[in-house]
């Protein structure tokens, strides 16, 4: 199964910012990082802030930033989100009727047999699982050195209080 240019973007996102969880980002800076427009980006960005996995906030100082911790982006949830019903064969959509072997067909279960088993192996990781190596990460899109998670925690706990929800602003007109 090939996964959509919006879906490979919408990973790339994630993992950027699930690399250093602390720092927000500027899609200007996902853009140059992965060589994108920044037109396109601006879409996904707006798509996983509206799905609640990003915060994107406007203005001085703005950017986007996880909305939760990574352990809590299923990769699975993502990549239905972004590619829709997935459908590996033009038989498998609504109106298919132009195969004479329709009715007849066995290939259609083996394939929602194998787009099911993607799914499932896709359900086992989250975005942690796929940042674990943040360090490489970090040198390989040119970002500074992330903060171990667990001590900025604490020490975000300890200097600010407790941090109030973010909610992702909608578009205005």
């Amino acid at each position: 199964m090939r996964l959509t240019a919006f879906t490979d973007y919408s990973l790339r996102v994630l993992i950027y910012l699930g690399t250093n969880p602390q720092r927000r980002a500027t899609i200007a800076a996902v853009a140059a990082t992965f060589a994108i427009s920044e037109s396109h980006l601006t879409k996904v960005v707006h798509f996983l802030g509206l799905q609640g996995w990003l915060v994107n906030v406007r203005g001085k100082g703005g950017g986007m930033e996880l909305a939760m911790d990574a352990r809590h982006v299923v990769i699975g949830r993502v990549v239905r989100a972004t590619e829709g019903e997935a459908l590996p064969a033009a038989c498998f959509g609504t109106g298919a009727q132009d195969c004479c072997l329709l009715q007849g067909c066995r290939l259609r279960g083996v394939l929602r047999e194998a787009v099911d088993a993607f799914y499932a192996v896709l359900d086992r990781y989250t975005l942690e699982d796929l940042v674990r190596n943040r360090e490489m990460l970090a040198q390989l899109l040119n970002l500074p050195e992330p903060t171990p998670v667990a001590t900025v925690k604490v020490v975000a706990a300890a200097t600010r209080g407790p941090r109030k929800p973010r909610v992702a602003e909608p578009d205005r007109p």
